[in-house]
């Protein structure tokens, strides 16, 4: 049984900067999710909340109200919100040493580092808690350089990139690893962000927290690793940001680190400017779209959606109007599943069926 975690996700459930928590109420093989903590949110239930479904997962107003509630305290405090400044707030840092002097364990996935802050340092040694920094870096001598062993990789990698930051990327890229998965195959999948890494992906990098030499190959390592232990038929990449982003370098180093042979592109159709940046506005798909290939020289293979602020007949009108458009498959990962991406991969990727009659 996974060990049981609240969630801090003040004011931002169910928005951008939550993206952390809205991940793990998803999906989490690491933790139990047993209750998320936002004020502005109480006594929903939050995957009836996120996604219009009940999963049981409580919305509290606050650390004491969450423990008084549940049945037994939670081993493991989650920060769950992922804001462009990546520091706490005199008041968050209240608390997660508040959920310290509980006696619960820290999952921090900010770029500041507890384990490096003497008051935490002192806290967390006086009751006895352990704080784990998922962004923190390996030593440099531990880093690795681009090597070119990822021009030797003889399967399918596909990554799965977007037009903005906190689009869906990561959610769909582990709903089509699984889809992948029940068809038969032998599936790797690699994160590359802080969320993917607390929801237990077994391969992974925070890509943002390495230093611009060691991004590239980092990644290669970590596909490599995935390539070498697992001999899968074929591996998911996690996307970060935009290749268009003016402030993010991750999807350039995941193009080149991971070498990808296709590439499937989540896109938020109603989102007027880039995230954090209001005065931004958004890159068109068709924009996106040849500047990944022509980058990449691979190819975008489908188009997933990001249904933000849009209705259902707006989705559907969408799909209809990118795959005319475009004369691309197009879906709503989280609304209708993977059918269409497997098939197109399978399509794309004919080799995939003889690893299926290989393990037959």
């Amino acid at each position: 049984m996974n060990a049981k975690a609240i969630v801090y996700c003040e004011n931002q459930f169910g928005k951008m900067d939550g993206k952390i928590t809205n991940g793990l109420v998803r999906y989490s093989k690491k933790y139990e999710i047993v209750g998320i903590i936002d004020s502005s949110k109480v006594g929903m239930d939050a995957g009836e909340y996120l996604d219009g479904i009940k999963n049981g997962i409580p919305i509290f107003h606050d650390l004491d109200d969450a423990i008084e509630r549940l049945e037994e305290r939670p081993k493991y405090f989650i920060y769950g919100v992922a804001p462009l400044e990546a520091f706490l707030t005199k008041e968050q840092r209240n608390i997660v040493l508040k959920a310290v002097e509980k006696g619960m364990d820290i999952v921090n996935g900010l770029h500041e580092f507890l384990t490096q802050d003497e008051e935490f340092i002192r806290k967390a040694k006086k009751y006895g808690v352990k704080i784990y920094d998922i962004r923190k870096p390996p030593a440099k001598k531990d880093l690795h350089l681009f090597s070119g062993r990822i021009l030797k990789v003889n399967i399918p990698i596909v990554t799965i990139l977007g037009t903005d930051s906190a689009v869906g990327k990561r959610t769909t890229s582990v709903l089509l690893a699984e889809a992948l998965k029940k068809e038969g195959l032998n599936v790797a999948f690699v994160a590359t962000g802080q969320t993917g890494l607390i929801q237990g992906a077994k391969y992974g990098v925070a890509l943002d927290a390495i230093i611009e030499e060691f991004m590239t190959g980092e990644i290669e390592n970590t596909v490599m690793e995935a390539y070498d232990t697992e001999d899968p038929d074929i591996i998911i990449v996690e996307g970060q940001g935009a290749l268009s982003h003016p402030a993010y370098l991750s999807s350039c180093a995941i193009i080149r680190g991971a070498r990808p042979r296709a590439i499937i592109v989540q896109h938020p159709p109603k989102r007027k400017n880039i995230g954090d940046f209001p005065y931004i506005p958004m890159p068109t798909l068709e924009s996106e779209i040849e500047l990944l290939e022509v980058f990449s020289r691979s190819k975008v293979i489908a188009i997933t959606l990001n249904h933000e602020d849009m209705t259902d007949e707006e989705i559907k009108e969408t799909i209809a109007e990118y795959e005319k458009k475009l004369q691309l498959p197009t879906t709503d990962a989280l609304k209708y599943g993977c059918k269409k991406l497997v098939k197109r991969i399978f399509k794309v990727f004919p080799e995939l069926h003889s690893s299926l009659s290989q393990d037959l």
